[in-house]
């Protein structure tokens, strides 16, 4: 069965499963080899890449949608979701699939949430689900270079934009960084996000104060330089920031 078959298959299903024009597109960044990324499915029909979106289930709500979406497109669980924003332009999806009928269910105009994630690569085993040719990670500095289908890289582009404004006030790096880490690669990881550097003296004092690192007994071994101190995250405390903000940064 060619793609464009299989897409017209599983129309018929959706009008009976998922509520009509309503999506959700979820942006999932990593970090590796000092650099972002974000994941990406790259699909069967057109060979043109997107993110790991889909449709919500009549029994279902919003935020269960978008956990199984992940799970079923790419094999992602156990990621922190942040809403960010809504994309409704008119013909923001239909364009995708203009070699079809109109009846067809995922021709529709529908209304996308944004959601993102912060989460280790090397956490998760991808798995691209039948609509899909693959999913990759993808870094930022490379999208240019491929065709993004719909409206996504505008998607990522906002939820880049969200997670630069949200930064100053809620914590990263738990789900991005090693167990254990420097503050240097903290840093870093800041630094990558912002796209700008940040006085050291000054980055180490506030994160110190925040409360939610915990100085570790070890060093970073192996560098030239004189060894530093690894770190990891306070998982309560930085569970606590999350949900009620940063109040000394």
């Amino acid at each position: 069965m060619d793609s464009k078959q299989h897409i017209i298959n599983k129309s018929n299903e959706a009008k009976d499963i998922f509520l009509p024009h309503l999506s959700a597109d979820s942006v999932i960044f990593g970090f590796d080899q000092n650099e972002l990324k974000v994941l990406l499915l790259k699909m069967n029909y057109r060979k043109q890449w997107l993110l790991p979106g889909g449709y919500v289930r009549k029994d279902e709500d919003l935020d269960e949608a978008v956990v199984r979406i992940l799970k079923d497109r790419v094999g992602v669980a156990g990621v922190y979701l942040q809403e960010f924003g809504v994309f409704g332009k008119k013909n923001r999806s239909e364009l995708y699939f203009e070699d079809f009928d109109e009846t067809l269910f995922h021709k529709q105009r529908f209304v996308s949430v944004g959601y993102y994630a912060l989460f280790n690569p090397d956490k998760v085993s991808l798995i691209p689900d039948e609509f899909s040719e693959t999913c990759e990670w993808i870094y930022l500095s490379k999208l240019p270079e491929i065709e993004l289908a719909m409206d996504h890289r505008e998607i990522i582009e906002k939820a880049l934009l969200t997670l630069r404004e949200t930064i100053s006030h809620k914590p990263i790096g738990y789900n991005l960084l090693p167990e254990k880490f420097t503050l240097s690669e903290l840093q870093k990881l800041y630094e990558i996000i912002l796209g700008k550097e940040l006085n050291r003296g000054n980055f180490y004092r506030k994160m110190k104060n925040l409360g939610i690192l915990t100085k570790l007994d070890e060093r970073r071994k192996g560098g030239a330089h004189k060894a530093p101190d690894l770190y990891s995250f306070d998982e309560e405390n930085y569970l606590q920031a999350l949900e009620n903000g940063l109040n000394s940064w």
